[in-house]
């Protein structure tokens, strides 16, 4: 895919959903860019800030096949991955699906569900498949998975494990819209312009496309460095318990690679590198108790980033 085409897409893209979400475009971008990287998204905010609304817009956009999980404490394991169910007719065992088989599945309120139901979703996003009775089914690609979940210490919430917050390849927050937003939300649904009037921009085939031109963009053998190095200050900073993963370095990368992508380029900038860290690198971190308030992150996290010296390239 060419330049402009490129730009083009992402543009279109965001303009579609645009039509319900208004004056979130960083947001959406960011999404865009976790799904274009062949990644999974973690949407942390208070209910009723239009989470939800966001991932069945995305879907539309990009011609997904979506299903949607409302996770309460009573959703099996077997709700999400499927079952087998005995034939009579065969005299044999028929799986039946599960919802996590789809192109983009919606993990709503993923928090309030058991650990046990929440850890069925780590085979599907980490592997791209599921196994139920010994035999495993393949996720249909791409397969993308967009949780909400609503801040630690809401009624009925559970911190997710370190180990499932470490899938995500990156979080975000969408916050309340501003007083104009607002209204201009409001005088959108007097027109019944909700997720329906979102057009497909690309197919399931286009969008299958686009992450093989995102994974060839190139970046220089600085620029692995010196994200390798960011993720290294995390591990090593004395307000942290623990540090970013190696799994945090390869989705900084496929971020990264993304965002150049999007804005025309075949090759990676440490500005595109400062887009998206992060969002994703934060909530893979263990902080200490001094400095668990979010709004303390932002600042240990921009001293870290500008402490290491952004490499040169032309």
């Amino acid at each position: 895919m060419n330049t402009i085409d490129s730009i083009g897409k992402a543009k279109q893209i965001v303009h579609e959903v645009s039509k319900v979400i208004v004056g979130k475009d960083e947001t959406m971008i960011k999404v865009l860019l976790a799904i274009i990287a062949g990644g999974h998204i973690l949407m942390e905010d208070i209910p009723g800030v239009g989470k939800t609304t966001l991932a069945v817009c995305m879907s539309r956009a990009l011609g997904l096949d979506y299903n949607r999980v409302q996770f309460t404490p009573d959703v099996l394991p077997s709700d999400i991955t499927g079952y087998s169910l005995f034939d009579k007719e065969t005299g044999e065992m028929r799986y039946q699906k599960g919802a996590v088989l789809c192109n983009l599945f919606l993990a709503d309120e993923l928090n309030r569900a058991t650990s046990r139901t929440q850890s069925a979703l780590l085979q599907a996003m980490e592997e791209g498949e599921v196994t139920v009775d010994n035999n495993t089914y393949p996720v249909p690609q791409p397969f993308i998975v967009i949780a909400t979940q609503n801040p630690a210490g809401a009624k009925g919430t559970q911190l997710l494990p370190d180990s499932q917050m470490d899938r995500f390849m990156l979080r975000v927050s969408m916050g309340y819209p501003s007083h104009k937003d607002e209204i201009e939300m409001i005088r959108r649904r007097q027109k019944n312009s909700g997720p329906e009037s979102v057009q497909q921009v690309v197919s399931r085939e286009e969008l299958l496309g686009i992450r093989r031109d995102a994974e060839q963009v190139y970046i220089k053998d600085e620029m692995i460095d010196y994200i390798v190095t960011l993720c290294e200050k995390t591990r090593g900073d004395m307000h942290i318990l623990q540090g970013a993963s190696p799994r945090a370095s390869l989705a900084l990368t496929a971020l990264s690679k993304a965002t150049a992508w999007i804005q025309g380029r075949d090759y990676v900038l440490p500005r595109d590198v400062r887009f998206v860290f992060r969002d994703c690198i934060d909530h893979r971190l263990i902080w200490s108790q001094e400095h668990s308030e979010v709004g303390l992150h932002a600042e240990v996290l921009s001293g870290i980033f500008h402490s290491v010296k952004a490499p040169s390239i032309k």
